[in-house]
């Protein structure tokens, strides 16, 4: 039995201190119970306000006042593999301070501003719900909120949510659909020495290629922020030895398209980019994006608390806003750290985002802050 002391996170400590003590809890994805179980504990013993329940390892909080609308807060307590960068530290470059760790970024630092929050906002102007879920950096089948949404579906509604995911203090909008496919080619195996008498797979891909490499993505405007589409080819893989014509060869796809597309179109596009070509498609993954939702009352009411001053953006990946899109609940991404730095191995957030995200979400959910 190990006699080392469950790791407690102090709610009313700096916002830097709380961030890097939730950093320090190593919770790559499938690993999250420790840090769940601080979550939790802090909310217990801080939160006498709010109603705390366990699934799994998600932590999900609630005030029932009544109210007129409910907010709701989410971010993951997962992240992925570690590369040698816990526990964190703080470094000084060119004279900004920074903490550095993984999760830093993606999004324990959005973590720590929630779970602040969820102690100071007693007296919120609607009721909320703060959601600290597990599983987000691995396959959506396994991510807590899949599960919460098919047997707790309740604990999922709000007028409006608001997800701690990486924007460097500002909002960004919606976020793009993504789809991945698998196109096959066949041929005919032969021994290498003697190509004519077979059909050489790998080759018949170059047209896919051609084709991908001379695509012109699509830039859609959507209530005034611009999605950029990609199509790429992200992995390619044929052949059995050095001295066979491959009889097979396929490549990964992956178009990120925007939120006023669906699944179903997006996969006639694909075809229809791909039309012509002898080749089998199949889609292995998709899930559709969201639309940015801003013009919805309560977010209007956010991006006021915020001031003019934060900027609005379009979500360039895909996150659990769409989640909630699905939902019929408009939703936003906010939270500290450089989106760009998330996964990377020198990840690190400045400590001028972790302030700045807490005061202006302060000023949205707790009344003369």
């Amino acid at each position: 039995m190990s006699n080392l002391a469950a790791p407690v996170l102090d709610p009313h400590a700096d916002i830097v201190d709380l961030t890097a003590a939730i950093v320090d809890i190593d919770s790559v994805s499938g690993n999250e119970r420790a840090l769940a179980d601080a979550v939790e504990q802090a909310l217990r013993e801080h939160a006498p306000h709010l109603q705390v329940l366990r699934d799994g390892d998600t932590v999900i909080a609630r005030t029932d006042r009544g109210l007129a609308r409910r907010v709701l807060l989410a971010g993951h307590l997962d992240t992925v593999p570690l590369a040698g960068n816990l526990p964190s530290e703080r470094r000084t470059r060119e004279g900004r301070e920074e903490l550095w760790g993984r999760g830093t970024v993606d999004m324990k630092g959005g973590v720590a501003v929630f779970l602040k929050l969820a102690v100071e906002a007693d007296a919120a102007p609607t009721d909320l719900t703060w959601i600290f879920y597990d599983h987000e950096e691995v396959a959506a089948a396994d991510n807590a909120l899949t599960r919460i949404a098919a047997e707790r579906p309740e604990h999922l509604e709000a007028d409006f949510a608001i997800l701690g995911e990486p924007t460097s203090a500002g909002v960004e909008g919606g976020c793009k659909g993504t789809m991945k496919l698998e196109v096959t080619a066949r041929g005919v195996a032969a021994h290498s020495a003697r190509d004519w008498v077979g059909d050489n797979a790998i080759h018949r891909l170059a047209p896919v290629l051609e084709r991908l490499d001379a695509y012109q993505a699509r830039r859609a405007v959507i209530d005034g922020l611009e999605f950029r589409e990609c199509l790429n080819a992200v992995a390619i893989s044929g052949g059995i030895a050095g001295n066979v014509i491959p009889d097979r060869a396929s490549a990964i796809i992956n178009y990120r398209f925007a939120p006023d597309t669906t699944v179903e179109q997006a996969e006639a596009h694909v075809r229809e980019v791909l039309s012509g070509l002898d080749l089998e498609i199949e889609v292995t993954d998709a899930a559709g994006g969201a639309l940015p939702g801003l013009d919805a009352e309560a977010a209007r009411g956010f991006l006021a608390a915020l001031g003019e001053d934060v900027p609005v953006a379009a979500k360039q990946g895909w996150t659990d806003v769409a989640r909630f899109s699905a939902l019929g609940t408009p939703a936003v991404n906010f939270g500290p750290g450089d989106p760009l730095l998330a996964h990377a191995d020198d990840e690190h957030v400045p400590l001028e985002d972790l302030r700045t995200s807490l005061e202006a979400l302060r000023r949205f959910l707790v009344p003369g802050a």
